[in-house]
Formats: C-alpha cells, sequence, structure tokens
C-alpha cells in the first residue's frame, strides 16, 4: 500500500516541478513583463520547493520508521536526502539572496551576481528535476524475485 501512496506523492512533487520550471515559466516569461513574470514564477517555485519538501520529508519518515538507519543503504533514500539538502540550499540560501539583490536593484555589479546566482539556482532545479525523474520512474517499483 505504501508504495503506491509513494508513487502518488513522487508523481504530484515531481510533475509540478517539470510543469511550473519547464512550462509555465517559460510562458510567463515569454508573455508578461520580466518582473511581474519573475514574481510570478518565484512564488510558484517556492511553493514547488516546499511541496519537495514535504514529499521527501514523509518519504524518508516512513523509510526510518520501517528499516531504521539500515534505510539510508537504498540508493532512493540517498537520492532523496541529497535533494532534501538541494532544496534547502536553493530555498533557504540562493533565493534570499537573490531576493536582496532584487530589492537593491539589478544593475552593475548586482545583475551580475544576481545571474550567477540564478545561473546556479537553475542548475540545481535541473538535477532535482532529474533525480525526480529517475525516482519516479525507478524507486517504487515493486521488486520482483526469482526462486531457483
Amino acid at each position: 500500500m505504501w508504495l503506491t501512496g509513494e508513487r502518488i506523492l513522487l508523481t504530484l512533487w515531481v510533475g509540478s516541478l517539470w510543469a511550473i520550471g519547464y512550462i509555465v515559466a517559460p510562458v510567463l516569461f515569454n508573455e508578461l513583463d520580466r518582473s511581474t513574470a519573475g514574481n510570478i514564477a518565484g512564488q510558484l517555485f517556492t511553493l514547488v520547493s516546499y511541496l519537495g519538501l514535504f514529499v521527501v520529508t514523509v518519504i524518508l519518515f516512513v523509510a526510518f520508521t520501517q528499516n531504521g538507519l539500515a534505510a539510508m543503504q537504498q540508493w532512493r533514500n540517498r537520492i532523496l536526502l541529497l535533494v532534501f539538502v538541494l532544496i534547502m540550499v536553493g530555498q533557504f540560501v540562493l533565493h534570499p539572496m537573490m531576493a536582496e539583490l532584487k530589492s537593491a536593484g539589478l544593475e552593475g555589479a548586482n545583475a551580475k551576481q544576481f545571474a550567477t546566482l540564478h545561473g546556479v539556482s537553475s542548475i540545481l532545479y535541473m538535477i532535482n528535476s532529474l533525480f525526480g525523474l529517475a525516482l519516479v520512474t525507478w524507486s517504487a517499483q515493486p521488486k520482483i524475485q526469482i526462486e531457483d
């Protein structure tokens, strides 16, 4: 039963990652002015981050409850922990720094630093998108045992 719940949670989170990051955000920047598009996209990315933190926390909580520290021997739990760290860095380190630069005005050195932070944030997002895809694809599949 839990495999179904895990698959649903992962699909909800990973689907939102891909839809927001690779469909919605580009449309926003194509249709709206940069400032408005950036503000809306930023809010959406924040929601996706919190959803990701919730999903990863629930899945890891269940894994640790069922298997204790032995849960970290499974590749999916290691990836989930890495994803958790990457989301935390993006949401609570990079995004506040970017917001501070935006509020100070994106001119000169601020614009260059913002672009660098945005690039790093985008790379972390892409990594999480790919890890998420791998988790949805392979982690919740039932194990097939072949008897001799």
